[in-house]
């Protein structure tokens, strides 16, 4: 779509107002690609996924979920009062438990490319 855009202004003005409008369109890229993923760390006693933490101590089970079955889990068979953690260009990922009773959360559903590395990390930090 910003490509567009710089055939547009390059068609309506002249090569340098083209060339600034392709390196706005590359930095507005850029920031939303940057925008758009989540970073996920299993650090100081928590699992971290951008704002979102819990404290490792409340992580139960960890399920790694392959390709097949990733599409049911964050669709038909999602609970709608777990939380998601996914993107829909990755299409794998991780289930987490939720054990605390005073958190309605049942389990968090995160999708990353290296969902057995992630669940061997939460696996050992507990």
């Amino acid at each position: 779509m910003l490509f567009s855009v710089v055939v547009a202004i390059w068609a309506a003005f002249d090569n340098n107002a083209a060339l600034n409008a392709f390196a706005i369109s590359l930095a507005l890229q850029g920031a939303i690609l940057h925008w758009m993923t989540s970073t996920i760390e299993v650090i100081d006693g928590e699992l971290r996924i951008k704002r979102a933490h819990i404290p490792l101590q409340y992580c139960g089970d960890v399920e790694v979920i392959s390709k097949s079955n990733f599409g049911f889990e964050r669709t038909r068979g999602a609970d709608p009062a777990a939380f998601f953690a996914i993107t829909f260009w990755i299409s794998e990922g991780i289930k987490v438990a939720v054990k605390d009773d005073r958190d309605p959360t049942p389990y968090w559903l995160i999708s990353t490319k290296k969902a057995a590395e992630l669940a061997a990390a939460l696996r050992t930090s507990k």
